[in-house]
Parts: C-alpha cells; sequence; structure tokens
C-alpha cells in the first residue's frame, strides 16, 4: 500500500512525526499541550518535537548505540519518554517502553530477553535496575532524567547530555520493513514475548487515525492510554502527529473532575480511553457530569476490552454521546475492527473491518465459518502495521500463523451484516483493565514467598475490571492465613509483576489441580470459582 504520508520512500516514524510536519508548514503548531499532576501547563510545537528528538538521536550515537540495536523507556508519564522515543526511531534504533511499575522480575525478564543496550528511566526507579543489573550484561548505559550530573560513565544525566547536543540530525532513509517499536505481552505460559514491529506500521496507524477516529487538522486529541501499551504508542504519539494533530497528555492519574475539567477545559474533540475507565465514571455522583460543557467534544472511542453495552447507553444518556469501541492488540499494531461514527452502532459488537484488513471466522480445522457460527478470530496476514516477530522465539510467531491467517486467540462470531461479536480469549491470558496479566507470571512470583507450596492463578469476570486476578494458593502446614499474610501476598505481587498484576481475591485451597504431567488445570479452578461444571476431568492429578 502506498500512503501520502510517504515521501522519497521515508517510512521513518520518528521523522514523519516531527520533521516532516515542519516540512510541511506546521512547524510552529502546536503538537503538545503537557499537563502535569498539579495542572501546569507546557506547550511544544512540532518544531520544537524534532529538535528535542534529534537531540536524543545524536546522544544514542554518541554513546554508541546503533540501529537495530534496542533502547527502552522506563519513565512514569513525562515528556522525556517522547522525546527518547521519536530519536531513537530516527536513528533506527529498536525502541521499547515499560510501564514505571514493573518489578524487578518483570524488568529483568524483558531486558534480558531483547539485550537491551540504554535505558532511558528516572533515578528511584533505576534503583529497581542497579539490583538485578549484574544479570544485564548488554545493558551498557542508563541515563537519568531527574539528575544534574553523570553519575558514573555509563550511568548519564539526560539534562547534561540534552545541553550537549545538537539539535541537527539527518534521518537515514528508512525502509518499511526496518524494525521500529517492541512491546512485551504475556502469555498464559511461559516467559512475556516481545511483540516487534516495524518502520511501515505507520500507514496502518496514520490510515485508522484518519478514517476511524476521524481526525481533523483542527482537532485536539486526547489518548489516555499510557505509553507501556501499545494504544500509547500506536495513537497517543504515531497516529495522531503523523496527521499532524495537537495532543494533549496529561500525567496526573484518574480523577473525574480532572478529566472533565480537561475534556472541558482544553476544548477536546476526540477522546480515547478505556471501558475500564468508562465503568469508573459511571460509578460516580451522575450529577457532576452536569457541571461540564462539552458541546466540544465531538466522539468517544473505547479500546482494551470488550465494551459493555450499559457503558454506551450511559454515554449517550448521561453525557449525550455515543461511545465507539474498538478492537486491536499488540501484535496488530493498529485497530482492525471498530465502531466509528458513519456506522450504526450496535451495542456489544465489536464494530465491522476498517479499510485493507479480512478478517474472518475460522473452525480448529481451519475452514471458514458461515454467519452466526462461533470460532476462531483471524485476520489475513500481510497488513501494514502487523507485527514481523516475537523476539527471539521464531516458533511462536511462526505458530501465529497458518495458511496465510493470523490467528489472535480471540473466540468470536460474525453477524449478517459484517459485524464481529467478541466471545472471550481461547487462552488463559487475563484481560484486566485492557492490560494482559499472564497467570503463569502471577503464580511464579507467589511461589518466591516461603509460606506458599503451590498456586494456581485465573481471571474471573468483574464489572469494573472486565476481568480480575484471582490467585488461589496452598499454604505450608501450620501457616495461617491472616490479613497481614494476604497483605504481604498484594505488596510481593505488586513490587516484583506490577500493580495490575495485583490478586483482586486470594484464597486459600488444600491443593492446586493439576494434569499428570504437571501443568495447571485452570479451567477446572475457573469453573469451581464460577460455580460452573468443571467438564472433563480424566488427566486430573489423583
Amino acid at each position: 500500500m502506498s500512503s501520502s504520508i510517504i515521501r522519497n520512500s521515508q517510512h521513518n516514524i520518528g521523522f514523519i512525526c516531527t520533521g516532516q510536519q515542519c516540512d510541511a508548514g506546521l512547524g510552529d503548531k502546536l503538537a503538545m499541550r503537557w499537563i502535569s499532576p498539579r495542572f501546569e501547563r507546557q506547550d511544544f510545537t512540532f518544531s520544537e518535537l524534532d529538535r528535542f528528538s534529534n537531540k536524543f538521536a545524536n546522544i544514542l550515537q554518541s554513546v554508541g548505540v546503533g540501529a537495530g540495536e534496542v533502547i527502552f523507556t522506563f519513565l512514569p508519564k513525562s515528556t522525556e519518554h517522547f522525546f527518547a522515543f521519536l530519536g531513537s526511531l530516527k536513528a533506527q534504533c529498536i525502541t521499547g517502553t515499560l510501564f514505571s511499575n514493573f518489578g524487578e522480575d518483570a524488568l529483568l525478564d524483558r531486558l534480558g530477553d531483547s539485550k537491551a543496550r540504554l535505558v532511558v528511566t528516572r533515578k528511584s526507579l533505576y534503583r529497581k535496575i542497579e539490583r538485578i543489573r549484574d544479570q544485564l550484561p548488554h545493558l551498557k548505559t542508563v541515563i537519568l532524567t531527574d539528575v544534574a550530573e553523570h553519575s558514573s560513565d555509563d550511568v548519564l544525566s539526560w539534562n547534561k547530555l540534552m545541553a550537549e547536543a545538537s539539535e541537527k540530525f539527518t534521518t537515514p532513509c528508512t525502509a518499511p520493513e526496518t524494525p521500529s517499536v517492541l512491546h512485551y505481552t504475556s502469555g498464559s505460559t511461559g516467559k512475556p514475548k516481545g511483540v516487534l514491529h516495524r518502520h511501515g506500521s505507520i500507514l496502518h496507524q496514520n490510515r485508522t487515525t484518519r478514517e476511524v477516529l476521524g481526525l481533523l487538522p483542527e482537532d485536539l486529541f486526547w489518548c489516555t492510554a499510557d505509553q507501556g501499551w501499545v494504544t500509547g504508542t500506536s495513537y497517543g504519539i504515531i497516529g495522531p502527529w503523523s496527521l499532524g494533530v495537537t495532543q494533549i497528555h496529561f500525567a496526573g492519574g484518574y480523577s473525574a473532575h480532572s478529566w472533565f475539567e480537561l475534556l472541558q477545559n482544553e476544548g477536546v474533540t476526540v477522546w480515547y480511553t478505556a471501558p475500564t475507565a468508562l465503568r469508573m465514571l459511571m460509578r460516580e455522583e451522575q450529577s457532576l457530569f452536569r457541571e461540564f460543557d462539552l458541546s466540544l467534544l465531538r466522539c468517544i472511542f473505547s479500546v482494551g476490552e470488550p465494551l459493555n453495552p450499559e457503558v454506551i447507553s450511559w454515554g449517550r444518556e448521561t453525557l449525550g454521546k455515543d461511545v465507539f469501541d474498538t478492537w486491536f492488540q499488540t501484535e496488530t499494531g493498529g485497530i482492525m475492527i471498530a465502531n466509528h461514527p458513519s456506522l450504526p452502532i450496535r451495542s456489544g459488537s465489536m464494530g465491522i473491518p476498517v479499510s485493507g484488513i479480512e478478517p474472518a471466522i475460522l473452525g480448529d480445522d481451519g475452514t471458514v465459518l458461515a454467519d452466526d457460527m462461533h470460532g476462531n478470530l483471524c485476520i489475513r496476514e500481510g497488513w501494514d502495521s502487523m507485527f514481523i516477530t516475537y523476539l527471539s522465539n521464531d516458533t511462536a510467531y511462526s505458530s501465529k500463523f497458518k495458511k496465510g491467517w493470523y490467528h489472535t486467540g480471540d473466540m468470536a462470531w460474525r453477524d449478517k451484516d459484517g459485524y464481529y461479536w467478541f466471545l472471550g480469549r481461547s487462552d488463559d491470558v487475563i484481560n484486566t483493565s485492557g492490560h494482559l496479566v499472564s497467570p503463569f507470571e502471577v503464580e511464579s512470583a507467589l511461589l518466591e514467598l516461603p509460606e506458599i507450596v503451590e498456586s494456581g492463578v485465573i481471571g474471573a469476570p468483574d464489572e469494573l475490571l472486565f476481568e480480575k486476578v484471582v490467585a488461589f494458593v496452598n499454604f505450608h502446614p501450620g501457616v495461617d492465613f491472616t490479613p497481614e499474610m494476604e497483605l504481604n501476598i498484594r505488596l510481593h505481587i505488586a513490587n516484583r509483576l506490577s500493580s495490575v498484576a495485583i490478586p483482586q481475591e486470594v484464597i486459600q485451597v488444600e491443593s492446586v489441580p493439576k494434569n499428570k504431567s504437571g501443568k495447571i488445570m485452570r479451567r477446572v479452578l475457573k469453573a469451581r470459582y464460577l460455580g460452573q461444571d468443571v467438564g472433563d476431568i480424566s488427566t486430573l492429578e489423583e
């Protein structure tokens, strides 16, 4: 596919989002309004985005990090993230983003597997890396954004480096297949997998931002997603800025009043958020929303997990706005199936395929199923933002593709009018607040506690989170399951993995069901928890 955003075969994401916008006469246009948790505002034009990201590209060259090598940002929401992300892509580095609440195990898995050469972080977060750094032989440089001077030859000051770096950088012509963005996603078994994308993904991200989100040059866009998540990079950076659209980014956490003040006072016209956030808003005192004028807000979009029909009804009744659901995965890199304003909304539906995307419902034998039949949601391979590999795991990558179809791992069905309807995951991955949590990772972390003999973890339906993490634990004889013990378990998971992975329930059991090969039978745990038939247990360990 070709696109008007591609000029002289230049597919470089960093350049298209900054330098190319300047070349088009948008250098003085507001690119980002950065709003701190205390509502301090800092504006950046496209020209400033270009200069600051050029500086970071030059910094990478000065410390010996080159094309194809991996760098990560490990930051809370901050302006430095955007400059590092765009600058490293200009330098043709592979650019990963990490949630700031990751613990040591999660960091070790990702930094070690990717052979990361450089991390941009803060002094407080670096302590986690420092404790595991002897296990990261490839990590040569750490840049701290909140220190004035270099701490050592390999722990450097962002401010000092940026002050000394040149604002001029010539972005090399970048082919579409050049590796670009790296996100790790968790599976139901094994370690997290590194989902690697390519610079050509910008074609699909640009097109869907224009055609699905409907962004126009005069719009003010707000995507609430953290940049550790694929939505935060594909649609909180790449899509809007490839169109020259102004964004706000808010560093604060969830607050209904604060969010609606921003929507009103900043004049947001298109808002992209998560169903969990919308369900939290539904729990607020509804009179709150009558205080605000949202007349400039044209569209609300949702992503992360299926959108409950009740949320759509609430949006219409309380806000006078439709909420449009969109579906994609870390692996797809961009929106695949969506509701949008040019379509009638069918509450609870995923929507219809976006242009250039061919999905189908396949049976387990690979046959295409007819309308209204439940099966595996698959996408015809070859779209622009399709991931190019699981890093260092070609076998897992190959297993996702069969006879020209990418198997998403989701179950769905299609109605006679071409709308798709989500049924659930075909594996055990827990989708909580739009984040995928591996039960294997949580189980492994639980077993680090000396009081626990064995553990099993499932996702269970939850009105607010879509799915909540539920942990079943078997303690050593003589160990009492006290409130203090439960708190210790929660704190351990937060420190080792992330706050997202904290179990909402911890249940004491005498044993965790396993099959004869020792694999935890999570479906049995889940069925028992939900009071459902456990089905065939012929392989259950006696």
